[in-house]
């Protein structure tokens, strides 16, 4: 196998060690110099070149039952990162080769090469892609519209959320999959004109600036047939109230309670469901892996025609990864959080 000339020994990681009560703070994190290992039999050593940072990530700093295990104490954490080989044990690997994989929060990766997904050295799509619209966040949105509210032709969608990375791309999809309108949330006035002028959405409503439940029924007058909820709370209401008859609720995250401490009042509406005869579902896009070729084909071809665009927030070093994260909960970012590595 090709091995690289030169390999590092050591390389920082960003640790958890404490649980962080309602919103984590610094001293919750540590950023530690560690060893690199050397590539075994089967294996890569991958410098990181980006980060993902994404909301699901909060919830695994709790020590808690969930669909994904809690990051361990003292130990690097973990998440999507684009990187290059280094060094390689494994067929068909060779140093230069650019990689998706999921050991970020670090500077370098050894890893069985099973876990690492060879991504196209040039073209086109930038690398970033990956991580995001073309990445867990695009399929994410996918699944959502496709598989679990199954838009159709003529819907009004509504997106909460949608100047975060799987919002900006759900309200375009939804668009592309024949929504005729297409409603958006957004914190701010600069986040509200991503959405209508760049992400081509037909309504941007900025959260701050009034109550969510008065200006989704002003921009819906007949209703929405579809809600994508990235929020939950004061938006699962509002939806819960201008939701058509047999209208669709897919279920993608719920921010506004990842930091509470305390139980959240909204939805105070649940009856609607009944009587309006909703279907609510929560989806997490593992369970949906199947759809990747599909997503990766359309998404791909949509992207290239310049019918799907993509928003990046990227913050430069490892060592400003938390303050990132932490901004990017607070709703600091527009599109995919990343972080950028020196190489």
């Amino acid at each position: 196998m090709a091995e690289a000339t030169t390999v590092p020994t050591t390389g920082r990681a960003w640790h958890l060690i404490a649980r962080p009560a309602g919103w984590p703070t610094d001293a919750d994190f540590a950023l530690r110099e560690e060893p690199v290992r050397a590539p075994r039999a089967g294996e890569v050593l991958v410098r990181n070149r980006y980060l993902s940072l994404d909301p699901y990530m909060r919830g695994r700093m709790n020590d808690a039952k969930s669909y994904t295990p809690p990051f361990r104490l003292d130990e690097p954490m973990t998440g999507d990162a684009v990187g290059e080989v280094l060094a390689s044990e494994a067929e068909g690997f060779e140093p230069g080769d650019l990689v998706l994989h999921q050991l970020g929060w670090r500077e370098f990766a050894t890893l069985p090469a099973r876990y690492a997904t060879p991504l196209p050295a040039a073209g086109e799509v930038p690398v970033t892609a990956y991580l995001g619209v073309l990445g867990m966040t695009g399929l994410t949105a996918y699944v959502g519209l496709r598989e679990i509210a199954k838009v159709r032709e003529g819907d009004v969608v509504f997106v909460s959320g949608a100047g975060g990375a799987v919002g900006g791309v759900a309200g375009q999809l939804a668009r592309l999959m024949g929504a005729s309108r297409v409603i958006g949330s957004a914190g701010g006035e600069e986040k509200v004109r991503v959405l209508t002028e760049e992400f081509g959405f037909d309504a941007g409503l900025d959260y701050r600036a009034a109550p969510i439940g008065e200006q989704l029924a002003k921009a819906a007058p007949e209703g929405i047939d579809v809600y994508f909820d990235n929020v939950g709370g004061d938006h699962l209401e509002a939806a819960f109230d201008v939701l058509n008859l047999h209208g669709r609720v897919a279920i993608c995250g719920l921010i506004s309670a990842y930091n509470a401490t305390a139980p959240q009042v909204a939805p105070r509406n649940l009856p609607l469901i009944l009587g309006k005869r909703l279907r609510v579902e929560g989806f997490l896009v593992p369970d949906h892996a199947d759809l990747r070729p599909t997503f990766l084909d359309e998404a791909g071809r949509w992207l290239a025609e310049g019918k799907l665009v993509h928003r990046e927030t990227v913050t430069d070093g490892i060592e400003q990864a938390v303050d990132a994260f932490l901004g990017m909960m607070r709703g600091a970012n527009t599109g995919k959080s990343l972080v950028r590595l020196d190489g």
